[in-house]
């Protein structure tokens, strides 16, 4: 039997790299194009205007795979250090499909630029973030059930720490956004990609993109913590062949009832 093993501590490193890359990226084009302030302004206005915007959703498209395939990982992981405890393996099941609905969200983002479909935009980053929060928070609760004996204390309280910073942000964000959005501060505060200021609500508006900013490096963050874990799993492909060719003639269906299996070598 021949085994393909891949080690997978790489994951995380690769989707806070990449993703940190993607945001930077497009912040830095965005500026040097004189599309929006260089002074912080919303993540999703530096992926609003062409060519930039290009690149930025297909990075953050790719961003959503790599996320997906490392809360699949942790998935797995956490189900096979506790084979017997259903009540962590149903936490499990939840924060995985969670961590699948903010994916979705993030492909939402990078689809559906904020100039074109703002509802939509909203919407997946509502997904991405919001539900994203959740899966923080129910991972950080999964790793306070599992200490001491799988998980230490310390990287509990990282967690922690982490999902206090992502809802102090999320909190400061929608503080401010309100503030912006229904005081007399104009009716194109949405769409606005420069600001004055002097102009009033300039003070909210920093607050709220800051606030934004800040959430999107607390999720890089909390991914940073599953390297160490990483590195105490590997996954496994095997290949089974269930007879001798690819063709569905009688002599065939005879040999699958023999339940022939031949190990192959991915």
């Amino acid at each position: 039997m021949w085994w393909f093993q891949q080690g997978l501590s790489i994951l995380p490193s690769a989707l806070v790299i990449w993703s940190a890359a993607s945001l930077l990226f497009s912040y830095t084009a965005a500026v040097l194009l004189r599309h929006v302030d260089p002074l912080v302004p919303y993540i999703s206005d530096t992926g609003t205007t062409p060519p930039e915007s290009c690149l930025f959703g297909i990075m953050l498209n790719i961003a959503a795979l790599l996320g997906i395939a490392t809360m699949y990982v942790r998935y797995k992981q956490v189900s096979a250090l506790n084979p017997e405890d259903h009540k962590i393996l149903r936490l499990n099941k939840i924060g995985f499909v969670l961590g699948l609905i903010s994916c979705f969200g993030l492909c939402i983002i990078a689809n559906f630029q904020k100039s074109a479909l703002f509802p939509v935009h909203v919407f997946g980053s509502c997904l991405a973030f919001g539900i994203g929060a959740i899966y923080i928070l129910v991972q950080t609760i999964l790793s306070y059930k599992m200490q001491p004996g799988i998980h230490g204390k310390n990287i509990f309280w990282i967690r922690l720490t982490v999902l206090l910073w992502c809802a102090l942000s999320i909190l400061n964000m929608l503080i401010s956004s309100a503030v912006l959005h229904s005081g007399p501060y104009g009716t194109d505060v949405v769409q606005k990609l420069h600001w004055d200021p002097q102009e009033k609500g300039y003070a909210f508006h920093i607050i709220s993109t800051a606030s934004e900013w800040s959430l999107a490096f607390s999720f890089l963050s909390f991914f940073l913590t599953y390297i160490r874990d990483f590195q105490k799993i590997s996954l496994h492909t095997e290949a089974l062949l269930h007879g001798h060719n690819l063709y569905d003639t009688h002599q065939q269906f005879l040999e699958d009832d023999q339940e022939i299996q031949i190990a192959g070598n991915i």
